[in-house]
């Protein structure tokens, strides 16, 4: 058995069949989709730990709490989440970064 986890990432004009990869060692496996809203991210969330029996989701900074807490409550007790999150100048930066490439 290896641990399993997934990182996923809101992504305005992603389609999460398409913007995805998987990496593993005998040891770790892991799982990236980019998504385009809540719904595509409870979605995903829910069949990573379903059907591929993921341990631990991260996500990206830009899931507000409330957000969080709705894929928490969708997948249940058999996943943890976490949540990548910077210092102010460094999400600053993402954030510059991410309006000069249209995000916003």
């Amino acid at each position: 058995m290896c641990f399993k986890t997934a990182f996923i990432s809101h992504v305005p004009d992603a389609d999460p069949d398409e913007h995805c990869c998987q990496l593993e060692t005998e040891l770790y496996k892991l799982y990236v989709k980019l998504v385009s809203g809540q719904e595509e991210a409870i979605s995903v969330c829910k069949n990573l730990v379903e059907d591929e029996g993921v341990h631990s989701i991260i996500l990206c900074p830009g899931f507000t709490h409330e957000k969080i807490a709705e894929i928490s409550h969708a997948i249940g007790e058999d996943a943890g989440i976490s949540v990548a999150r910077g210092d102010g100048p460094s999400s600053r930066i993402a954030m510059q970064a991410m309006k000069k490439a249209g995000w916003f």
